[in-house]
């Protein structure tokens, strides 16, 4: 596992020593040899390898992202993967990146509204499609860098910004719609923000900002253990939503409206109800987050709960795969940068 997923070429001289090798299978022999016929070793690098690689994915024949402008200056932004829930896979953001780019630099644009193709707004990262078998160190830089861009994308956009969220938004999504001027939702949808499940710190500037849209006990509820994903109205009812639309309405025709009458308006750009707040604030408050993010995937805490996780679901090779990780983890984690040796 450890050749095929995180040592680099010029370290994998070291599994060669008698002695490090005999404390790799010491650590494995339990998790390992548990009543198995297949080749345990053979068997698991192969997951961690299919696991984080895009090749291991179907992806979509049709565009990422379907945009169109009308001739009041709103730009629609229609995720357009619906067969993976419109899930965000490193093409479909590069997509994103270059839409969210183009809006911001063409003066015939005055505002945005971002929707999803299907019954899912988005189901969130598709890590999958993003990570690599590399080294520790890359791996993180990668994991910091790729989530602060994300937020940055949305938190420096300089045209009013509508997310319409036509069913259910989980993880970062949901933080992102929440970086949106407002959120208009169909009466199905549901914000699901799993981070405590998940073994991983608040993103998108969720620790800070949700507490100013809900207050620290709202807040609390939905990034903590408590996990809870508030339907429409709940979300309406807290501040994070700011139309409910029913689900025998047109979600498009009332996210159109209220972004024709910002434009006659004269609207400037604003994060949520959060007017007063400056844009760097929000930036500091994602670059801080990504470092922990990034240090947190390789916790211990996350590779048990990713483990949990998948048990539960009886995806059982694949959460071998992240309890061999785990169990190798005082091994590799001397590859990480400081930071991320640290984390329990």
């Amino acid at each position: 596992v450890l050749e095929a997923f995180f040592l680099p070429p010029r370290s994998i001289g070291l599994l060669r020593t008698s002695k490090l090798r005999e404390m790799i299978f010491l650590r494995l022999r339990p998790v390992l040899f548990s009543g198995r016929r297949t080749n345990p070793i053979r068997h698991h690098a192969f997951f961690a390898c299919s696991l984080f690689s895009s090749s291991s994915l179907p992806q979509s024949s049709t565009d990422f992202t379907v945009s169109s402008l009308d001739g009041d200056g709103i730009f629609t932004i229609r995720m357009n993967r619906p067969d993976r829930l419109n899930a965000w896979t490193e093409k479909m953001l590069l997509k994103l990146t270059s839409d969210f780019k183009g809006a911001a630099e063409n003066d015939a644009v005055r505002a945005v509204v971002l929707t999803g193709t299907g019954s899912y707004y988005c189901a969130g990262v598709d890590l999958a499609s993003i990570l690599r078998p590399m080294h520790p160190a890359k791996l993180h830089e990668i994991l910091r860098v790729k989530n602060q861009e994300l937020f940055d994308m949305f938190i420096n956009f300089p045209k009013p910004l509508i997310a319409a969220v036509n069913g259910p938004a989980l993880g970062a999504s949901v933080t992102a719609a929440a970086m949106c001027d407002a959120i208009v939702a169909s009466s199905n949808a549901t914000f699901s923000t799993p981070f405590h499940r998940l073994g991983l710190p608040p993103e998108g500037c969720s620790s800070v900002h949700f507490k100013m849209i809900m207050g620290a006990e709202k807040a609390e509820k939905m990034v903590g253990i408590d996990g809870w994903a508030p339907t429409a109205e709940e979300a309406a009812n807290i501040g994070l939503v700011h139309t409910v639309v029913p689900k025998d309405g047109d979600l498009m025709e009332a996210s159109w409206t209220l972004a024709n009458d910002w434009i006659k308006k004269g609207k400037v750009r604003m994060i949520g109800p959060t007017e007063n707040t400056s844009f760097e604030h929000f930036r500091r408050v994602n670059a801080n987050e990504s470092i922990d993010l990034a240090d947190a995937f390789f916790s211990a805490k996350f590779l048990e709960g990713q483990q949990q996780f998948l048990s539960s679901r009886g995806k059982n090779g694949p959460a071998m795969m992240f309890s061999v990780l785990g169990t190798t983890r005082p091994i590799w984690r001397m590859f990480l940068p400081p930071e991320g040796q640290g984390k329990s």
